[in-house]
């Protein structure tokens, strides 16, 4: 006897169909693609069972290009149009790219060409976001050749620090490879699933991720099937990649080596992340290399030396993590346990590093590796409609940087604080400065100063059409509405009239390698400062508005003032004007205060005219009826 599949009303016909979606963890060195089977998230292998992907992609002269580990074997041999790494290209500018001078590509940017940085290579100019592209497609093709059927969508995970226009080129590349992105979904909290899920954890959790080219900490609240992050840190610019170069210049002074070809260079940063490797389970570590110069390189690495030369970077990644905790009100003793992800939390100093930190030993019952993609696949199956028993969840993730406007006097009104949770809508008004002002210039900028000139601009765009009023009288509301994937958009409307502009921010490339990792610390350093500067510039601000005021009200009735009367008005005026120009803001209080003093038998005389002219033409019983009226009122 056959079955009839029954489909309840408002359901799917198939109700049994399983839909195919994967998450994908793009990383620096190496990326992963993972889905959901049987209610367990999964790692996606290769037809040769090898799970992870080197994020390697090498371009020919034929148009061809080879992914994976076909490319990384070629990497010494052909380094130029062999791309590593290219992860930390993402959204850059040719000038925030550190250290360029030493890489073996031929990088083009700058002034002649503005915007993301590009490569050239044997098969053509290449962009971050094409590269990163193709690496994307491989991972599409694992996937949809091990599930047997075309992907709905995925959701690729970024570092919780990557910005605005990171976030936009790893959209840009998963459209390029074909995929439907799902969502980006930020990487420690994709681990914080994997492992909350996997673990059934409940509690403050802090989730310590090291890849091979960024670092991200979070600290998130797991609590009866909510994922709630309280705060994200990190630096965007390090990485494992950074640990192989201090073994690289490590052989350089060692082995008291010549300048090096892009073809040795690039053998012995093999050779150092061979060694960085070796040390997590033995004492010392072989380097042996024979150069094209001829040259024989034969050294031996032991963990002392390692743990000596890296101790600077070990303490750049705990200085984001105090600084995490302390956004969420918390002490290292309130963190119920530490989830290590990224291949380069198996350093032993780094692990040894967060346990003294934080007090306790560090959980690596998850493959630091794999972790991210779990989770991320998690989070796939989940919003394809894949829902089970157990799948009742929500997650709750935050922005890490400020978003603001620029206000009169370069100071900056934060509209969305870092930290909140998204997605994210907040509005807020402002008016006009000026006597019929009919436009409004809007610049969006990012950063946790006090002043635009200290923080990033990420977009302008200006609303026209205001009805001319007096200055004050306009109502313009700034609305920010920031997206599930973290991306920005902004709108402003005139409240009375209804003209309406907005912008989707999609700047050209991101923020500097030092710019993203420094805003915080700086905010932190020149919190005083940034309180007196903004107090000044406020004051500045109000001097201008006053000034406005007074020459609008001469323009009009001048003629109540008699000649000296208005001689000591303008001297007051051109006080005022010289003092604002200054740096200091009591004496910029102190001469409008003798401003008003001159202005105040003026503003008397105004309001009398004023009333004369309301009360011109009526008689005197009509205003005994208008009063009576107001009396029985």
């Amino acid at each position: 006897m056959a079955l009839l599949q029954i489909a309840e009303p408002g359901e799917s016909s198939a109700p049994h169909q399983h839909k195919l979606a994967v998450g994908i963890d793009l990383g620096t060195t190496n990326s992963l693609v993972a889905t959901v089977r049987s209610g367990l998230a999964v790692v996606l292998a290769d037809e040769l069972g090898r799970s992870l992907l080197p994020s390697v992609v090498r371009y020919t002269a034929d148009g061809a290009h080879q992914v994976g580990y076909e490319a990384q074997a070629q990497q010494s041999v052909d380094p130029r149009n062999t791309i590593v790494s290219v992860k930390r290209f993402m959204g850059r500018g040719l000038g925030d790219i550190a250290h360029r001078e030493s890489m073996p590509y031929d990088f083009i940017g700058g002034e002649d060409a503005p915007g993301m940085v590009r490569l050239r290579t044997a098969g053509g100019v290449k962009s971050p976001v094409e590269i990163s592209a193709d690496i994307l497609r491989a991972l599409r093709e694992r996937a949809e050749a091990a599930l047997g059927g075309q992907l709905v969508g995925a959701v690729i995970t970024v570092p919780a620090y990557f910005d605005d226009a990171q976030r936009q080129a790893t959209k840009d590349a998963a459209r390029l490879a074909g995929l439907s992105v799902l969502r980006l979904l930020n990487e420690p909290t994709a681990a914080a699933i994997a492992y909350g899920l996997d673990n059934a954890a409940e509690g403050v959790y802090a989730v310590y991720d090291l890849g091979g080219g960024t670092f991200d900490i979070s600290i998130l609240n797991l609590s009866k099937g909510v994922f709630e992050v309280l705060a994200t840190g990190g630096d965007s610019a390090l990485g494992g990649d950074d640990f192989d170069q201090r073994i690289f210049c490590w052989i350089l002074e060692a082995a008291r080596l010549r300048p090096l070809s892009a073809e040795d260079a690039r053998l012995l940063l093999t050779r150092a992340r061979e060694a960085k490797e070796y040390l997590t389970f033995h004492g010392v570590a072989p380097i042996t290399a024979r150069l094209g110069s001829g040259e024989l390189v034969d050294l031996q690495l032991t963990t002392e030396i390692f743990t000596e030369i890296t101790q600077t970077l070990v303490a750049k990644t705990i200085q984001p993590v105090k600084k995490a905790l302390r956004d969420a009100g918390l002490q290292p003793q309130d963190v119920k346990g530490v989830v290590m992800v990224g291949g380069a939390t198996r350093m032993p100093q780094i692990q040894r590093a967060v346990g003294e930190f934080f007090k306790q030993d560090p959980l690596n019952n998850l493959d630091p590796d794999k972790v991210v993609a779990l989770g991320a696949a998690t989070q796939a199956n989940l919003l394809a409609g894949n829902r089970a028993a157990g799948d009742d969840w929500l997650l709750l993730d935050v922005i890490p940087l400020s978003l603001g406007l620029e206000t009169m006097g370069g100071l900056v009104e934060k509209i969305i604080p870092r930290n909140s949770t998204i997605p994210a809508a907040r509005a807020q008004e402002f008016t006009t400065f000026r006597d019929g002002q009919t436009a409004m210039a809007v610049h969006v900028v990012q950063g946790e100063r006090e002043l635009v000139s200290d923080c990033r601009s990420l977009a302008r765009f200006e609303l026209r059409g205001i009805p001319p009023m007096v200055a004050g009288a306009a109502r313009i509301r700034v609305t920010f509405q920031v997206d599930a994937d973290g991306l920005l958009a902004v709108s402003a409307r005139e409240q009375t009239s209804g003209v309406e502009a907005n912008v989707t921010v999609k700047p050209s490339y991101g923020l500097s390698d030092d710019e993203i990792a420094g805003m915080l610390k700086d905010s932190l350093e020149h919190t005083r400062d940034d309180a007196m500067r903004r107090a000044l510039k406020e004051a500045q601000v109000e001097a201008q508005r006053l000034i406005e005021a007074v020459r609008s009200a001469l323009k009009s009735d001048g003629e109540l003032l008699d000649a000296d009367e208005l001689a000591r008005v303008e001297a007051a005026i051109a006080r005022l004007q010289t003092t604002a120009l200054g740096e200091n803001r009591r004496h910029i209080t102190l001469a409008m205060d003798d401003l008003e003093a001159e202005t105040k038998d003026f503003a008397a005389r105004r309001m009398d005219k004023s009333i004369r002219r309301a009360l011109a033409g009526r008689k005197v019983d009509e205003l005994n009826q208008i009063g009576s009226q107001g009396e029985q009122k």
